[in-house]
């Protein structure tokens, strides 16, 4: 079976084309066979105040097409765009391998995989923050 599997913990929720679903009380998997699903964890959600670095932007950008509140073929250009900003700046081969992701699956419509790639850079542009601020 192909597709994307979704490992929950007890009582997670996690949005799947537009509606909200709620794990029960135990561990579950679920298998995504849809593809293009869209598909957001809710404890992965970046809220709105909390876009305020060029990674979580383009991360916030991303979760707008998997919530619905952004049309993919209107966004995928603007993200593109983003994707190569961040490329000039962060261009460590671990951080090129993470955007070189991210572009991959936002040319093949995977927005999920596209914002997974995308979440990994935070820790690191947190760091580059932390040191500037010393």
């Amino acid at each position: 079976m192909t597709g994307l599997v979704l490992k929950l913990g007890p009582k997670e929720r996690v949005l799947i084309n537009g509606a909200v679903i709620e794990n029960g009380d135990r561990r579950s998997r679920l298998n995504i066979v849809t593809p293009n699903a869209n598909i957001l964890r809710l404890r992965d959600a970046i809220h709105p105040e909390e876009a305020n670095t060029p990674v979580r932007r383009v991360c916030f950008a991303t979760q707008l097409v998997l919530t619905g509140d952004a049309e993919p073929d209107e966004t995928r250009l603007q993200l593109l765009r983003r994707i190569e900003e961040l490329s000039q700046i962060l261009t460590d081969t671990d951080s090129r391998r993470h955007l070189t992701a991210a572009t991959d699956a936002l040319l093949g419509d995977q927005f999920y995989q596209c914002l997974k790639s995308l979440r990994a850079l935070i820790p690191r542009e947190d760091r580059i923050f932390a040191a500037g601020h010393r």
